[in-house]
């Protein structure tokens, strides 16, 4: 019951933040429109920078992200295990949601605020995007539940590097020029993220098993 709490908790804070998080991309970019946004009239000083592109390719990330964001806490609920197909269809969404993204994000990253510093840490971050949730993907469609469950939980620690990074480059930002703050706040984001599901995986094992996902139910 103590451990059930604590995911209902767990969970409770994640959505919680999501929201939050949520809110903060409405009034910073979609409020008042992009343009308007600081990190954007930054970018149009840049007299190559067409903001009618960048919309293209960045209004789909946002939404794609938050997506991602939003399926992972219920896919560790009791409503989303007792439901193989929802949790199967819910997981498709999830990994076409980020697969789309990994093809927008290139281009975002040519105008990145930090310049090529910042845009290398992002396509890194992508390339472990790529990687991670590619893996999980592998995985259940082998019925190997365990892995599956390792590699969707690393790809969630990336996909969560959106909201991290927000909050981890505020500090860094206050003292170094963003061609400095934004590649380390990335990097940062991305270590914290993987330590932590690294971590939570460790703690796991010391616990008693729970209830095992039949191979015949399908995780994704």
């Amino acid at each position: 019951m103590q451990i059930e709490t604590k995911r209902k908790l767990t969970i409770g804070a994640l959505y919680f933040t999501i929201a939050l998080f949520a809110v903060y991309i409405f009034v910073m970019f979609l409020l008042n429109g992009v343009e308007w946004s600081p990190i954007v009239k930054g970018k149009m000083k840049n007299p190559d920078f067409s903001l009618t592109m960048w919309k293209l390719f960045f209004y789909p990330h946002i939404f794609l992200g938050t997506i991602s964001l939003a399926i992972g806490p219920f896919q560790l609920t009791k409503i989303s295990r007792r439901k193989p197909k929802l949790h199967k269809m819910l997981g498709k969404i999830y990994a076409v949601a980020i697969f789309i993204n990994i093809l927008v994000v290139p281009y975002i990253s040519l105008s990145a605020t930090g310049g090529r510093g910042t845009m290398i840490a992002f396509l890194v971050l992508n390339a472990l995007w790529l990687w991670t949730t590619a893996m999980g993907v592998i995985k259940a469609t082998q019925r190997k539940i365990s892995a599956h469950k390792e590699w969707i939980l690393r790809s969630y620690a990336i996909t969560w590097v959106f909201v991290t990074f927000r909050i981890v480059v505020i500090p860094f930002s206050l003292f170094l020029d963003s061609s400095v703050a934004f590649p380390i706040a990335v990097y940062l984001a991305i270590v914290i993220n993987l330590l932590f599901v690294e971590w939570r995986k460790q703690k796991n094992k010391k616990l008693p098993s729970g209830r095992k996902i039949p191979a015949s139910n399908p995780v994704i």
